[in-house]
């Protein structure tokens, strides 16, 4: 049954392309740029038509119901944790949410995703996203839900305030084949700091691969960099705050999609972005 949502998940030619907008979730203020109002921000994706939305299981309920055949799939963030401020908390935490699986079946999802944090000098914090996911995957297979995993390798917060992704392609690699060893059918991972080494990633997956888009960019930059990351091998992108926080979503969303499917050239995507 896994594979019958995944083809709810990606095309008929395999890519997808997934909004997240589940980052009102980890409670930090910049994050709800651009998603003050959920009702209004998953109306204009949805409108976009990208093949999926991913969502916490407090929002998902406004995508599901939109009534119609044709809106995107729902991927259902499974775990919160507490990691972004720039001074970081004295404890750390990934929390799994109770039941994600039965609850993602219940609402419709196509898949779930969690992460699988690297930061340094927080062991525990990896351990706990270890526990998460070795939870989580019996039940997946129990009901035949996808699992996404998200490495990510992050850098201190202390040298440039949170969410600051690791591009380094060695610490990158052994996390995703981490992932992979704990049931991943799916990986979610950050672009490398040389674009052009992305196959590697793709490579010691053995699954498709998503890259994030971390945090906002230039939109010429993005759409480069989109370009280049399917060149190497990967299956489409999993992109939040540079659609959302974009001051037109749904062009950006478009553009990207023409990247993703079409394989359009970073300049066809601009003129679509901005038609």
């Amino acid at each position: 049954m896994v594979n019958y949502r995944l083809n709810r998940l990606f095309s008929e030619s395999g890519n997808c392309l997934d909004v997240a907008i589940d980052h009102g979730f980890f409670n930090e203020r910049s994050f709800i740029d651009g998603i003050e109002n959920m009702e209004d921000a998953i109306k204009t994706i949805v409108e976009a038509q990208p093949d999926a939305i991913q969502l916490s299981v407090g929002q998902a309920k406004i995508l599901q119901r939109i009534a119609g055949r044709n809106k995107p799939a729902l991927v259902l963030r499974a775990d919160v944790a507490n990691i972004y401020p720039s001074v970081l908390p004295e404890y750390l935490y990934s929390y799994l949410i109770e039941d994600a699986v039965e609850q993602a079946v219940s609402l419709d999802a196509a898949a779930v995703v969690v992460n699988l944090l690297r930061m340094p000098n927080q062991p525990d914090l990896h351990y706990q996203c270890v526990q998460n996911i070795a939870k989580l995957k019996p039940q997946c297979e129990k009901y035949g839900m996808p699992l996404i995993v998200e490495p990510l390798v992050m850098r201190d917060n202390a040298e440039k305030g949170g969410y600051m992704v690791d591009g380094d392609i060695d610490k990158i690699l052994p996390l995703v084949r981490q992932a992979c060893e704990l049931g991943a059918d799916v990986i979610k991972a950050d672009p490398c700091d040389n674009i052009d080494e992305y196959h590697r990633i793709v490579e010691i997956a053995g699954r498709p691969v998503l890259p994030r888009g971390g945090g906002k960019a230039p939109e010429l930059e993005i759409l480069k960099r989109t370009y280049d990351l399917m060149k190497q091998g990967a299956k489409g992108i999993v992109y939040g705050r540079n659609i959302i926080q974009h001051e037109n979503p749904s062009g950006m969303t478009k553009a990207l999609m023409a990247i993703v499917h079409q394989g359009a050239t970073p300049e066809q995507a601009m003129a679509i972005l901005h038609a």
